[in-house]
């Protein structure tokens, strides 16, 4: 099912949650919406499946307008962040219940119940917990039968917010394996909410940048990754470094205190080319290149403050100029070549950069 929001806006007194927000998810599509607490994406979720309705705008499925259609006769699964699970009824009747509240003419026989249920726990690889009770499972196993039973009512669209958000990083991550994995299968159009970069990079076919309950950027994963539009969506997706300076003749000239770094700006580094002028320019860690201080080739002056190691990688700590603390990322072996210790100096050079004209 296709799903198109034209127009949305929605306040909550004097706060916009949402403000002129149009977007298109296709059929059969993995959309994360992505953003930070209190940018709108919830809110938007909970219009999609009518659980809020938009001040001003329109929610249409497959080209019908859902304004007076509510929030059962929608199809939708919704999966929330807290599991909502029956305490008092197991695994198995959990996932029957949508199944067995269903009116009289559409639903199943007891049989017929049955067969799904056990179809859909062996979908999610729970089906030996059918006789559990939620208390008697881990987080990452509710969250999987909270999974199973929005699936059961046969959904055309599902809903997830902030699935996996209270659940630790290892087990956040077998669960995103996983949904991508059930996505591939059922091909049902998929709304998930997140503020976990990682989690939206890693699991959607397209992201949707939400700010200040306005769209920011709309793309696939990398090609939001590799060439944000500005400021926000570059620091919100990754570690930057700031490297203040300005614009002549696509030339970006780091501030004097910087040191001697100059370097031209392509087109796919500078989001709008504009008349010169005030620019910042920002550097992801891992493109931080370090080198000797004797090394004499452009770059920028930095001293150690302190080097984390992170198994086969280690992060440096760097005081760079105008007090500005940076971050360089380096494989192990290559941050043992250095010799560096707390308080060396070194030379960081950026092997790519991303300029933004500082607004006026």
């Amino acid at each position: 099912m296709s799903i198109q929001v034209q127009q949305l806006s929605k306040r909550f007194g004097d706060y916009a949650a949402l403000d002129d927000v149009t977007l298109e998810f296709p059929a059969g599509e993995l959309v994360a919406l992505l953003g930070p607490s209190g940018c709108g994406k919830t809110t938007l979720l909970r219009i999609v499946a009518g659980l809020e309705f938009a001040d001003t705008g329109r929610v249409v499925f497959n080209g019908e307008d859902m304004a007076s259609v509510g929030t059962r006769e929608r199809q939708v699964g919704f999966v929330f962040q807290h599991y909502a699970l029956f305490r008092h009824m197991t695994v198995f009747e959990n996932v029957a219940f949508g199944l067995r509240v269903k009116s009289r003419r559409q639903r199943r026989s007891d049989a017929q119940i049955r067969a799904k249920v056990h179809e859909l726990l062996g979908l999610v690889q729970l089906e030996w917990l059918a006789d559990h009770y939620p208390a008697e499972l881990s987080g990452g196993q509710r969250q999987r039968i909270a999974l199973a039973r929005a699936l059961a009512v046969e959904p055309k669209v599902l809903l997830l917010d902030e699935p996996f958000g209270a659940l630790d990083a290892k087990v956040r991550k077998a669960l995103r394996s996983e949904l991508r994995r059930l996505h591939d299968e059922l091909h049902i159009t998929t709304i998930l909410v997140t503020h976990d970069q990682e989690e939206a990079l890693d699991v959607a076919d397209r992201i949707v940048l939400m700010h200040h309950g306005k769209v920011e950027q709309v793309g696939a994963p990398q090609d939001v990754y590799d060439t944000p539009r500005s400021p926000f969506v570059y620091e919100f997706l990754g570690d930057a470094n700031r490297l203040p300076g300005a614009l002549r003749t696509h030339d970006f000239i780091a501030d004097v205190g910087a040191g001697a770094f100059r370097v031209t700006v392509g087109k796919d580094d500078l989001p709008a080319l504009s008349q010169d002028g005030r620019a910042m320019a920002y550097v992801r860690p891992h493109d931080l290149a370090l080198l000797p201080a004797h090394d004499g080739g452009p770059g920028i002056d930095v001293a150690v403050r302190r080097a984390i190691p992170l198994g086969g990688t280690v992060r440096v700590e760097l005081a760079a100029p105008g007090g500005a603390v940076w971050e360089a990322e380096l494989t192990r072996s290559g941050w043992q070549a250095l010799g560096a210790g707390q308080g060396a100096t070194l030379r960081a050079v950026p092997r790519q950069l991303r300029v933004f004209a500082e607004q006026v």
